[in-house]
């Protein structure tokens, strides 16, 4: 029974979306057209920008010691919504936005000795503050 839920999904999702191509071209002709091509483009523009981008995010997670599945999980969404954005129709453009939408998770902001304002952790021995001396 579960199996024919996935496949009505799986078979409807490319119906609908061809349904909505053809009413959308009837209605606007060549400018649909053109939105598609443009689209296209960029999805492909954030590919290619994805990649070159990776690695960098990867060396700079490792480095700061921060998390790399928040760093992995950023790049995949990335990615995912590119290929999205490459196929034709507005639905999957959609879910494109939706997915360029959730916010990543930020790297943690760690301080190395190579930083400007960088700090020496305090020494957990000692307790700062003020005392008065009573004989």
């Amino acid at each position: 029974m579960r199996f024919f839920i996935i496949a009505a999904i799986l078979l409807a999702f490319p119906a609908l979306e061809i349904w909505l191509l053809i009413d959308l071209a009837q209605k606007y002709g060549w400018l649909l057209l053109a939105y598609l091509v443009v689209v296209g483009v960029l999805g492909w523009q954030l590919i290619q920008e994805e990649k070159l981008a990776f690695t960098g995010r990867m060396m700079q997670t490792l480095t700061q010691g921060t998390s790399l599945p928040g760093a992995v999980f950023s790049s995949l969404k990335n990615l995912i919504a590119g290929v999205l954005l490459i196929l034709p129709g507005v639905i999957t453009d959609v879910l494109a936005v939706i997915l360029l939408l959730i916010p990543s998770a930020k790297p943690n902001k760690t301080a190395s000795p190579f930083d400007q304002h960088y700090q020496a952790p305090a020494n957990d021995d000692v307790i700062e503050g003020e005392y008065k001396r009573e004989d």
